[in-house]
């Protein structure tokens, strides 16, 4: 099917009249001959079809032969994998004692990238991937003889430093180091890689090496800035992009004012009938349990419609290897029609040629956005993305000015080296890996040398002339989670087997007692929620309903960092507490019943924006409620991030000052730069709030422009009129 074939199925399934469609023109591609030196290189890529190179592949190959650091910055699918493999395989092939270090964020990806390279590699080339995987059996011979290790940030914090010694014929070899997905190093885990790639790059120059760092990344605002901050090493940026482009189609859906919709279902449906007709469709979902859900509806309907119904699957983290390795094998060889993913598959893994991409609802950013709807027409086909959006005041806000994503400038990604949570981790890591002396700690983060010291106070290190010391044996880096702020993980258990794990937080919300949780289509009830034990137990069942959690926080101001007009940056202490969950009905989406939690609070210290609500007080909660909701909703447009990575709160009396004020902060324990982009954005995030407000026709606000599906007032006491009002009276003097 062609793709306006695709789009009037799309619109005829959904029948629905306000979709908003736009079509990307095709763009051919200009090459230009292979350069002298990769004459030897030439003929295996020649022999799967690839007779000349782009200019960003020319352009990194000279900038590789100059022993600069760059980046490649350019859209999906536009070559830029060969700007790190040409290099590499040249570097071998004239110095056979060269090794290379590949580091991707998945080991999905890093596998796949393998077999990719191994395919066109010159015989003799020697390539060995490293990861959780890895039988023990073929350990020593990747860590003494591969010419190229293809790992992840995980494993050269686990295992490859703590154990450097071992590793010794690498760092004093390594003329390359790629970091690939670029964007995805973000948040708290960007943060923990900054102090990795510091900690590799100092033991390789202790082993008298200086490898050149090759990055790539989609199209960001901040590139050469990320990798600064990644890696402490400035860049050149390649972004000229000479790869041809198939036309693709944008679907955007308004989601209907009816209280029985359900974006889940939709997507279902549209999985459904394409797969019925043969249609390769990959449906993005925002989370694991919205993944599951898709699935289980669309294969319900297949069976319906008298189709195969395992013709479509689910992908998500928490699977097993040899699940996870069984469902990729049946994308390549065509025995799987559709799938329901989580955003594990929004990088660059090589699942065939894709006609359509869903999502369920907006990714969170404008560049998981382009990300995801580049998966579909690939090596210049053409292709159809349909962004399902929800009853949601950011995503109806998209489709009713759809420039506000099409046309929008892409977010640049933001990592916070210095979050005291982070750089504790790190410092005892480096430690525990060479003795640090106080200049190499101020090398490595301004705040490293204080850091440190309150670290020895508390023991953790020992201090000597010749610098800090970790006095265990053991590395800590066990202890330190780079995907997360740190805390323990829950095992979930079915009948004695493990079926998942999460994080203990994440646990919380979703593996509570009385929690539904699902698994690749197989729904279960969480029976007992363990916390001292790190444990749950979960029986099958099949419940007429879903389950969310209710989630309150209050907050406690620490600190002012920087302060402009009636908003303030500022430390924060935050105790969050779960306090029930609801169970909303999978037929029409209503809620069926509320019940209390007793779970222990969490309290952090992180960052967030303070925004005074002067002249509000008590008797005016309902528009400082509604305040909080329209710039929570807009917020991860200005912050660049995924709105569960913020968090917010509103208080119509606040002790200090006795006004009104609303909090809107990083959810990340010590902050990963989220709210400092607000700050800095602070005029453009205010007429964004609203004009939320004001394009919505409504009189007390909606699903469409404050209702929000995580409110703990569950959406009760919004007063649009009056923050309107206030809007109209002080937006001017907000961000002064």
């Amino acid at each position: 099917m062609t793709s306006k074939e695709l789009t009037d199925l799309v619109l005829e399934v959904t029948g629905r009249e306000r979709a908003q469609v736009r079509t990307i023109e095709p763009r051919p591609g200009r090459t230009c001959p292979w350069p002298d030196d990769t004459d030897i290189l030439a003929g295996p890529f020649q022999g799967i079809g690839i007779s000349g190179v782009f200019h960003q592949q020319a352009r990194a190959l000279e900038l590789a032969s100059e022993k600069r650091d760059f980046v490649v910055a350019t859209r999906t699918s536009s070559g830029k994998s060969l700007c790190y493999v040409l290099p590499i395989l040249r570097s071998v092939l004239s110095e056979p004692a060269a090794r290379s270090l590949l580091l991707y964020p998945t080991k999905a990806l890093a596998r796949d990238q393998a077999a990719k390279l191994q395919a066109v590699a010159p015989t003799g080339v020697r390539i060995g991937v490293f990861d959780g995987d890895t039988p023990r059996g073929e350990r020593a011979m990747i860590r003494n003889h591969a010419q190229i290790v293809i790992s992840n940030p995980d494993m050269l914090h686990l295992s490859i430093l703590p154990n450097h010694s071992n590793w010794r014929s690498l760092l004093q070899s390594l003329r390359f180091v790629v970091l690939d997905e670029l964007h995805v190093y973000r948040g708290v885990f960007g943060s923990h890689v900054a102090g990795v790639m510091r900690r590799l790059f100092r033991l390789s120059e202790w082993n008298r090496s200086k490898p050149v760092i090759i990055a790539t990344s989609a199209t960001i605002a901040n590139p050469a800035r990320l990798l600064e901050d990644l890696t402490g090493r400035t860049p050149v940026v390649v972004d000229e992009d000479s790869s041809p482009q198939g036309s693709r189609t944008i679907v955007l859906l308004e989601a209907p004012e009816d209280d029985a919709y359900s974006p889940a279902y939709e997507t279902a449906r549209l999985l459904a009938t394409l797969a019925a007709r043969q249609v390769r469709t990959l449906a993005f979902c925002r989370s694991r349990v919205g993944t599951e859900v898709v699935l289980r509806l669309a294969r319900d309907l297949l069976t319906r419609l008298g189709a195969d119904p395992t013709v479509i699957d689910s992908y998500r983290a928490g699977y097993t290897p040899e699940e996870r390795r069984k469902i990729e094998s049946r994308l390549l060889n065509g025995s799987l029609v559709g799938l329901a993913s989580t955003n594990a598959l929004e990088l660059g893994i090589d699942i065939g040629g894709l006609d359509v991409v869903l999502m369920n609802g907006f990714p969170g950013t404008v560049t998981s956005f382009w990300q995801q709807a580049g998966r579909a027409g690939r090596a210049g086909r053409d292709g159809l993305a349909v962004l399902v959006t929800r009853q949601d005041p950011l995503e109806q806000s998209l489709v009713e000015d759809p420039d506000l994503l099409l046309g929008a400038s892409i977010e640049a990604a933001t990592v916070r080296p210095g979050n005291p949570y982070v750089l504790a981790g790190q410092i005892k890591c480096m430690a525990h890996e060479r003795p640090v002396s106080s200049e190499e700690l101020d090398q490595f983060h301004p705040g490293a040398r204080r850091a440190a010291e309150s670290l020895t106070e508390a023991q953790e290190l020992v201090a000597r002339p010749a610098g800090y010391f970790y006095p265990k044996d053991r590395s800590p880096a066990e202890q330190v989670n780079i995907r997360g702020a740190g805390g323990r993980s829950v095992l979930l258990r079915s009948a004695g087997a493990v079926v998942g794990e999460m994080e203990e937080w994440r646990a919380m919300r979703e593996a509570h007692t009385g929690a539904v949780y699902l698994h690749r289509g197989q729904r279960f009830v969480i029976e007992e929620f363990d916390l001292a034990r790190g444990q749950a137990e979960l029986r099958p069942e099949e419940p007429p309903y879903s389950t969310r959690s209710l989630v309150n926080s209050v907050v406690v101001p620490t600190t002012t960092i920087h302060e402009s007009g009636l908003m303030k940056l500022m430390g924060l202490a935050v105790t969050t507490v779960v306090t029930g969950f609801v169970r909303v009905s999978l037929e029409d989406g209503s809620v069926l019943g509320e019940e209390e939690l007793d779970l222990p609070p969490d309290t952090c210290e992180t960052v967030g924006v303070r925004l005074s609500v002067q002249g509000l007080g008590i008797q005016d909660a309902g528009a400082v409620h509604a305040l909080e909701h329209a710039f929570l909703s807009v917020a991860p447009l200005f912050a660049g991030c995924d709105r569960a990575d913020i968090e917010s709160a509103w208080y119509s009396m606040t002790y200090e000052t006795g006004e009104a004020a609303v909090y809107v902060f990083d959810r990340t324990p010590g902050g990963v730069g989220l709210s400092e982009r607000l700050m800095e954005t602070a005029h453009e995030w205010t007429e964004a709030a609203t004009k939320l407000l004001k394009g919505c026709p409504c009189l007390e606000g909606c699903p469409k422009c404050l209702y929000l599906s995580g409110c703990p007032d569950s959406n009760r006491n919004l007063d649009k009129t009056g923050a309107l009002v206030w809007l109209d009276a002080k937006r001017t003097i907000i961000s002064l």
